[in-house]
């Protein structure tokens, strides 16, 4: 069934105009992009369905295209449509923390890791290099991990903040888990890489851990 043959109370879209995409619940957004459902399953169902499948909007977002090609009801121009979105987002964000230091905007630099590495069936640990006003440079994936772990070498990160004359830098890598509890083994590796970059002046500001739906914040905790 099409959008627009749902009912008028039902219709997402007159219903953004009326009250604002705040209003909408996730199901509703995706069939926004979504537009026609199936012949089993109305559009909302459809969306419904696509968010069980895939723990809800951020696993949806950050499937691999892969992985929605076997989606019965998402073709090819309804995968570039979730593709573009993402990437909107992520740029907005991106640009955003370019013009802003980071410590006027700690939500939107949580946002930007999530939707970077949360939901990722491997472990990445990545670098935000920031200027020395705490503007963002660009963000790094400067390690690929298994499952369970990544292994980070201090020395490549101090290169690279050097290359990019860094003056702070904000640590994060994510737990395919889900859980963003903090390790042993996060916290050593925080402790080694923030000892490593004083000796080139260069400061940790926070290390995340992305986690599903959860960030957890070194710096929030008192462990830097």
């Amino acid at each position: 069934m099409p959008l627009k043959d749902l009912p008028a109370d039902a219709l997402p879209r007159e219903k953004l105009l009326t009250r604002g995409p705040g209003a909408l619940a996730d199901a509703e957004l995706l069939a926004l992009l979504l537009r026609t459902g199936l012949p089993e399953l109305n559009v909302l169902q459809l969306a419904d369905k696509l968010l069980a499948d895939f723990n809800g909007l951020p696993g949806l977002l950050r499937a691999q295209p892969r992985q929605l090609a076997l989606v019965k009801g998402l073709g090819p121009a309804k995968q570039a449509e979730i593709g573009a979105v993402m990437e909107i987002a992520r740029r907005t964000l991106a640009v955003e923390l370019a013009r802003t230091p980071v410590f006027d905007a700690p939500a939107k630099v949580k946002d930007y890791l999530a939707l970077r590495l949360a939901g990722l069936e491997h472990e990445v640990f990545a670098v935000l290099f920031l200027d020395s006003q705490h503007r963002l440079l660009c963000m790094e994936e400067l390690f690929r991990g298994t499952l369970t772990q990544t292994s980070v070498y201090p020395r490549e990160v101090v290169k690279r903040a050097l290359q990019l004359n860094a003056g702070a830098l904000i640590l994060a890598h994510n737990h395919p888990s889900g859980l963003a509890e903090p390790s042993r083994a996060d916290e050593f590796l925080t402790q080694r890489l923030k000892s490593a970059l004083q000796l080139v002046d260069v400061a940790v500001l926070d290390h995340l851990v992305i986690g599903a739906g959860q960030t957890v914040s070194f710096a929030e905790r008192g462990l830097l």
